[in-house]
């Protein structure tokens, strides 16, 4: 407690000491008789008996161990209250008695008693705020807000994967179709507005782990588990839509989703579908899983990025080698191309980006960027001169290409961060998290909405990828995860702005 000026500081600093002992004592004393007034006659191993649990008794015993330290740490925190109670009211009875806390007395003396009541009412003050503040941000977490609802509203889930789903690609093609890419060693394409399931790839022998569709023919790039990528043609037809189901009448077989387990998913499979068996063409240069592959503008070259810490660039025509990356230092997470311009990023888990020009024929430079202190799971180019990227570290990046010294800004968020997306038409980036969540936010940085999440809708498990469809009104985002489903949602991209 601080006292100044007058006699009085030197007399409650000649008093301090003895008080300091007797407090040291007291509390040395309190705390040896809670160990020792526990009787002695009774043993853990009888104190437990009896009680109704199902817990072994060595972890029964550890608990109670751990409660009682808890017990024997807030006995200790109240004793210690009850001194500094003691202290401060026989400062305050000799403030009394030297005549300090008088109205209308000494100015200096009457402002001594007002820092103290200040001082005092701030400490109260700071602590109610710390604990609002920690309750409130845990309580949040288990809210999802009207606006939320309203401004991002599920639209259809396709279930049909048999394990969970790592990646999700729109076609830029007609007829306008959702793929899937999935650990079940298949890809699927889905019908948007319906949600059946049109085509299944099947040729891989390993989990599938990527899938892009080609810019202006009816083609798809996967990569796999198996070392090596697919090109393969598809030809599909939109079924009818079909008109709403009646809600007055009652179906039998509909189940209140509350009542699955979580991470369970009703799985009906692709019942006779058309399966494609064999690829147009095979890349098969990687020595280690391919975890990603994309194209590059025109169509004419594909990339791919694998565990064995390398990127290759195909010709698709010929199939051939054209050129092999190399630089990263550990296994490449993802790789993404500029829509139009011959640039590729790749990221990997050596917490690295790195952006690979080929506009030059006779110069391919590589720039590297160390932004992140985790892998990065994903690097993404925007329409414009921006890069995003996202890691472990659960942060998220927006880079100038123009300079990147330093990100432009910087998102954090409470979990990792998957595979993101970046609208390209009102550049809004969505983010997948391992908490099964999904965030959007704007270019600078500034949160918008998040989408809903409960029993009735959301996914359930780790949520992996995010993939946009913006000819669609209102806008589409394609969510998929561990849960073996994929989702669509409407996003009202005007209110969610306007809401910002």
């Amino acid at each position: 407690m601080p006292v100044e000026g007058g006699s009085s500081g030197s007399s409650a600093s000649a008093a301090r000491h003895p008080k300091q002992k007797r407090k040291a004592h007291s509390l040395s004393m309190r705390r040896t008789n809670s160990t020792e007034e526990r009787p002695q006659g009774i043993l853990r191993g009888d104190m437990l008996e009896g009680q109704d649990s199902k817990l072994p008794l060595s972890v029964r015993s550890n608990l109670l161990d751990l409660f009682g330290q808890i017990e024997r740490e807030f006995e200790n925190l109240y004793i210690e209250n009850l001194e500094l109670r003691r202290e401060i009211e026989s400062l305050n009875e000799r403030l009394t008695g030297d005549g300090q806390a008088i109205e209308g007395g000494d100015p200096t003396k009457g402002a001594l008693k007002t820092k103290a009541s200040h001082s005092t009412s701030q400490l109260s003050q700071k602590l109610k705020t710390t604990y609002k503040a920690s309750t409130s941000k845990i309580v949040s977490s288990f809210k999802t807000t009207a606006g939320s609802r309203a401004l991002c509203q599920l639209l259809k889930e396709y279930v049909g994967h048999r394990d969970g789903i790592w990646d999700l690609s729109v076609t830029r093609t007609q007829p306008v179709v959702l793929g899937t890419s999935s650990a079940d060693h298949s890809a699927l394409l889905w019908s948007i507005e319906t949600g059946k399931c049109l085509l299944k790839y099947a040729g891989h022998a390993g989990s599938v782990n990527s899938i892009k569709f080609h810019p202006t023919e009816q083609m798809a790039l996967t990569a796999s588990g198996d070392q090596t990528a697919h090109i393969w043609r598809y030809m599909v037809q939109l079924p009818a839509p079909q008109p709403p189901p009646d809600i007055n009448v009652p179906c039998e077989e509909d189940q209140d989703s509350s009542d699955r387990e979580e991470g369970e998913v009703d799985v009906e499979g692709p019942c006779e579908v058309p399966t494609i068996r064999f690829a147009t063409a095979t890349l098969k240069s990687h020595q280690g899983v391919v975890i990603a592959a994309d194209w590059l503008v025109g169509g004419r070259q594909v990339v791919t990025a694998s565990w064995d810490r390398a990127a290759n660039l195909y010709e698709v025509e010929t199939s051939e080698l054209v050129h092999t990356l190399t630089g990263h230092d550990q296994e490449l997470t993802h790789c993404c191309t500029h829509s139009t311009q011959r640039l590729v990023v790749t990221s990997s888990r050596d917490t690295t980006f790195r952006l690979w020009d080929f506009r030059d024929p006779s110069i391919h430079s590589v720039n590297v960027f160390q932004g992140h202190t985790d892998t990065v799971t994903s690097a993404v180019f925007t329409v414009g001169d921006n890069v995003v990227s996202g890691s472990d570290d659960r942060t998220v990046k927006v880079w100038d290409l123009k300079n990147m010294r330093s990100p432009i800004a910087t998102i954090r968020t409470d979990s990792a961060v998957n595979r993101i997306s970046v609208s390209a038409s009102q550049r809004i980036i969505a983010l997948p998290h391992d908490n099964r969540q999904v965030r959007l936010f704007d270019m600078s940085g500034a949160r918008l909405a998040r989408l809903p999440r409960s029993n009735r809708m959301g996914h359930r498990r780790m949520v992996c990828c995010t993939a946009w469809n913006e000819e669609s009104q209102p806008c589409n985002l394609f969510t998929c995860g561990f849960d073996r489903q994929a989702i669509g949602w409407n996003i009202n991209v005007p209110a969610l702005l306007q809401e910002k």
